[in-house]
């Protein structure tokens, strides 16, 4: 009996502190491919293969919803790219410039190069929310 409402207790605060973050990706040119969203909690992990939790979802249209749910509340720094080709990864130029449309949390841009985390972080504390990121 201790345990069945040990159990209850415990799924009921874990269900208090998380919810779902919707990643809304607009400016889709390509109606083809996957796009590819990351989410990273550790500031040390941003932009590695160490994220935090991380979608892919074809491209249906000119805009996409990418969700997570159970997610803890948190900040998190968001990345996000269109897959065009689908080969698992953004494709770059010279000098490491994106070739695939790419963006990040609060459409931050760095200056020569991407975002540091805490400007593509954003605060999650809420049961359902949305957060938009336009591609570049």
């Amino acid at each position: 009996m201790i345990v069945v409402v040990l159990s209850l207790l415990l799924n009921w605060l874990q269900s208090d502190s998380s919810g779902t973050l919707t990643v809304e990706v607009k400016g889709i040119k390509n109606v083809k491919g996957d796009i590819r969203v990351a989410l990273y909690d550790l500031k040390e992990n941003f932009l590695t293969d160490r994220l935090y939790k991380g979608r892919v979802e074809k491209v249906k249209g000119e805009s996409a919803l990418v969700q997570f749910t159970s997610l803890p509340f948190g900040s998190y720094a968001i990345s996000v790219f269109h897959d065009e080709n689908e080969n698992g990864k953004l494709d770059t130029g010279l000098f490491g410039i994106p070739k695939e449309p790419y963006g990040f949390g609060n459409d931050s841009m760095g200056v020569l190069g991407p975002p540091d985390f805490e400007e593509a972080s954003v605060n999650f504390q809420a049961k359902t929310a949305t957060h938009s990121i336009s591609l570049r």
